[in-house]
């Protein structure tokens, strides 16, 4: 191997002479011939690498350069997943849009802004739909405040054209809200839509006895049955005689 891939001279291709020289544990070799720098290189089985060309005498370190390529790439790697990248998503409403597929384009909002993704919003008027723009305006804004525990708008909404676009910016991880829909003040689920909970249907707890109706038919208590539906079971009184078991 005579050059790198990141364009240094490294070995035979320094053809400047003296050079300053690093060696493979750190310490300062001092200035001398390359012919004498390369020398030392291939003693101890490694790289001359001219590190700083633009120097005066220029700077060359003794390594093993394969494995100085293979730390290079491993860093870029890293810093790689480090980064995040910002993906623009985009979410498409209608001035009539029902409370259901806003409650489903609300959803998927918030899936992208949990993401870290920027989401806009565009409110799409069609024919006559234009004399009415404050109808889109009220649904946007209602979107922004059912959004804002998970993205604040980046400015207010503006008509472009024949849409209002809005866009939003996620919060930082650590401010946003959880998916799930809050519990209401009252204590009762609350639907994301605005819709009221469903009221609870108190049922009242049948009353104890000692033993089971006279009217009845006693359980052994080796059946195994624990639950038996027909326990409190009326029977009726003329059927019992037509089968000779009646009083």
């Amino acid at each position: 191997m005579t050059i790198s891939k990141d364009n240094l001279r490294i070995n035979e291709r320094i053809r400047i002479s003296p050079v300053r020289v690093i060696d493979e544990n750190n310490q300062q070799l001092g200035v001398i011939p390359t012919s004498e720098a390369l020398e030392r290189a291939r003693e101890v089985g490694l790289d001359l690498v001219e590190v700083s060309p633009t120097s005066t005498p220029p700077v060359c370190r003794i390594m093993d350069y394969g494995k100085y390529l293979y730390e290079q790439k491993r860093k870029i790697k890293q810093n790689l997943k480090k980064q995040h990248v910002v993906v623009l998503k985009e979410i498409r409403l209608r001035p009539k849009i029902d409370d259901h597929d806003r409650e489903i384009k609300m959803q998927q909002a918030i899936k992208f802004l949990e993401k870290g993704n920027k989401v806009q919003i565009t409110m799409m008027f069609r024919g006559r739909e234009m004399m009415h723009k404050e109808i889109g305006f009220q649904v946007v804004n209602k979107l922004i405040k059912d959004l804002e525990a998970y993205g604040q708008p980046d400015a207010d909404p503006k008509l472009a054209g024949k849409s209002i676009v809005l866009m939003l910016s996620p919060l930082p991880r650590g401010k946003r809200g959880k998916a799930s829909p809050q519990p209401a003040e009252g204590g009762g689920p609350s639907s994301v839509s605005g819709r009221p909970p469903l009221a609870k249907v108190a049922v009242a707890p049948a009353p104890a006895s000692d033993g089971p109706p006279s009217n009845a038919p006693a359980r052994s208590p080796s059946s195994g049955f624990t639950n038996n539906p027909f326990a409190n079971l009326e029977l009726d009184p003329g059927r019992e005689s037509s089968d000779g078991t009646g009083s």
